[in-house]
């Protein structure tokens, strides 16, 4: 058995280049020995576990949809947003919501607390991703490359 303390782990932060985006996360799974690059079942994992920390006023990744994977989230403590196809709706420490693949979304902390979300995600193989706004695909294999006609920053028409 491998067992990690979460409360013990550092915070993995990150921002896009022009500061649009942020937030910090600690990687639980990779903590308990997740290798995300293995097509090894055994070392990929059947799901990623990550806390992830979204400070106030930020968003920390573009509005997307997954082909193939599913995402649960937990809020565990702050207020927000989550955007979907839907529209924008308010989330408040206890909700739990889940988008299935194809389902855009995207989190937004509007308050003055930092935002603290548990996410689950399944682990397919050969997903990729699409974001609406700037009308890209992330094609993770064979090394993860952003595309429109030829390959793009991560942030390129998010900000």
């Amino acid at each position: 058995m491998k067992k990690v303390n979460t409360d013990q782990m550092e915070w993995d932060a990150w921002s896009s280049p022009k500061e649009k985006f942020g937030g910090a996360s600690k990687g639980v799974s990779i903590a308990l020995g997740r290798e995300p690059l293995s097509n090894d079942l055994l070392k990929r994992h059947p799901f990623d576990v990550e806390i992830l920390r979204v400070p106030p006023g930020k968003t920390p990744y573009p509005y997307h949809s997954h082909s193939a994977q599913w995402e649960f989230y937990h809020v565990i403590s702050g207020t927000g947003l989550i955007r979907h196809a839907e529209g924008t709706g308010p989330i408040e420490t206890g909700d739990a919501f889940v988008f299935e693949p194809g389902q855009p979304h995207q989190i937004i902390n509007n308050s003055a607390e930092d935002l603290i979300v548990y996410v689950i995600a399944d682990n397919p193989i050969g997903e990729s991703c699409h974001y609406p706004d700037s009308g890209k695909w992330l094609v993770r294999s064979p090394k993860g490359t952003l595309i429109r006609s030829e390959a793009l920053d991560y942030y390129d028409g998010e900000e």
